[in-house]
């Protein structure tokens, strides 16, 4: 079974935006064993799509057509897609009711146009798109299939994983057995990890591990094949005891749609505890990562941010003479900022967040330079120091600073729950 992805966009094509899709769809298909030999990418101009199209159709089995769905004139893929068919456009009337719905309750006005998104060609199937407004489409012709898949990232990934995926499995019986587990990471650089990872597993053989960079975590898969599921777990298992003897400091946990912030908002739900934060160089960020796990509203209240030096003297309590004598790029400032706002909000935990995100120096600290404070009940204040690299960028400073203040949390919580299992053990 030979698969081909065309990714079309003109900004793709001149560099514009990166091609995340390309990416995740390869490494999903490579996990059902439909692996993506081929990958083109085209702009958005008709005749040379569907050139690419036909082309793609005389060497693969399964052709994915992704991007250009929207209702403007340069969304030319699905109306290219019936023409090489040789099909005409046909309208999903309950998806272009539903569309209309939309617009009347955001009170926006809709276009004409917009009916170009709940069509696709006739005698294909609809895809569904639980998170945007166009279908996407699966057409099956003479032993071959086409997928057209949205654009949007966010749309993208929804629709291959809820409207494709199960798709792809019921209708591609393959033989291989293919068994795979996700393990999450954070803190160590990946080619040192995926080393480790190596020297750790050389004795297990029949096992592919393999890593994922994002922006927030390292993912490695551990894929093993044509083994029934126990075995193929046993061997799993195997090589995951193997890989955290060594690297579990890093780990945060087995999923692939696991975050630390998911890890670390259960945690504080099985304690029945309340977190807070206060931050100046992530602005914010930090509680607005909570916020995007659902649930977190029992175990946030709210926040502070506190930018400026006043604002930390005015809204924590924070005694002038601290910042005035480390600064407020120090492990002082960010016990003070953790401890205060675990005081005013009185929470189990609060921590603060206070550095130079750059590009610009800031008290003789370079960008990148970081203080994390952590106040939890039960145990004395922690401060930790990042030395995050510059050239990154301001923007990733502040989400890797993030990332390493959820790490912390979940570190000191896990700490924890070990202490009182031991506790336990011994005073019953």
């Amino acid at each position: 079974m030979d698969a081909e992805i065309i990714s079309v966009g003109t900004e793709i094509v001149l560099g514009q935006i990166v091609n995340t899709n390309a990416a995740y769809l390869a490494n999903r298909l490579t996990q059902l064993d439909l692996p993506a030999t081929y990958q083109t990418t085209v702009d958005d101009q008709s005749q040379r799509l569907e050139r690419v199209i036909n082309h793609a159709l005389t060497r693969a089995q399964l052709v994915f057509v992704c991007g250009g769905l929207g209702p403007t004139a340069d969304d030319i893929t699905m109306p290219t897609v019936a023409k090489t068919l040789g099909k005409e456009l046909q309208t999903d009337e309950e998806h272009w009711k539903w569309i209309q719905k939309t617009f009347e309750q955001r009170q926006i006005k809709m276009e004409p146009e917009n009916i170009r998104q709940a069509q696709y060609p006739r005698g294909g199937e609809p895809l569904a798109n639980p998170v945007g407004l166009a279908l996407g489409c699966w057409y099956g012709t003479k032993g071959k299939v086409v997928v057209v898949l949205p654009g949007p990232p966010a749309e993208f990934k929804a629709m291959v994983e809820k409207s494709l995926v199960p798709k792809l499995q019921q209708y591609f019986q393959t033989r291989k057995q293919i068994t795979s587990r996700a393990l999450n990471f954070l803190g160590r650089p990946e080619s040192q990890l995926m080393d480790e990872i190596e020297d750790a597993t050389n004795d297990i053989p029949g096992i592919s591990i393999t890593s994922y960079v994002q922006p927030t975590a390292i993912q490695v898969r551990l894929t093993v094949r044509n083994l029934p599921v126990i075995e193929a777990e046993e061997k799993i298992d195997q090589a995951q005891k193997a890989i955290l003897a060594v690297e579990e400091p890093f780990f945060f946990g087995v999923g692939d749609d696991l975050t630390l912030a998911k890890v670390v908002v259960e945690q504080l739900k099985n304690r029945g505890w309340k977190l807070t934060a206060a931050e100046s160089l992530t602005g914010g960020m930090f509680q607005s990562t909570i916020c995007s796990v659902p649930g977190a509203s029992t175990v946030f209240n709210g926040g502070f941010v506190t930018y400026a030096a006043s604002a930390k003297e005015k809204l924590l309590g924070i005694p002038h003479d601290t910042i005035d004598q480390y600064g407020v790029v120090s492990s002082e400032t960010a016990a003070a900022m953790a401890e205060g706002c675990q005081r005013k909000l009185n929470v189990e935990v609060g921590i603060g967040f206070t550095g130079v995100a750059g590009p610009d120096m800031l008290e003789g600290q370079p960008a990148g330079t970081v203080w994390i404070g952590l106040a939890m009940k039960g145990r004395p204040t922690k401060t930790v120091q990042l030395h995050l690299a510059s050239y990154v960028g301001r923007q990733a400073i502040r989400t890797l600073s993030v990332q390493y203040g959820l790490q912390l949390i979940y570190r000191e919580l896990k700490k924890q729950t070990n202490f009182c299992s031991l506790f336990s053990c011994f005073f019953g």
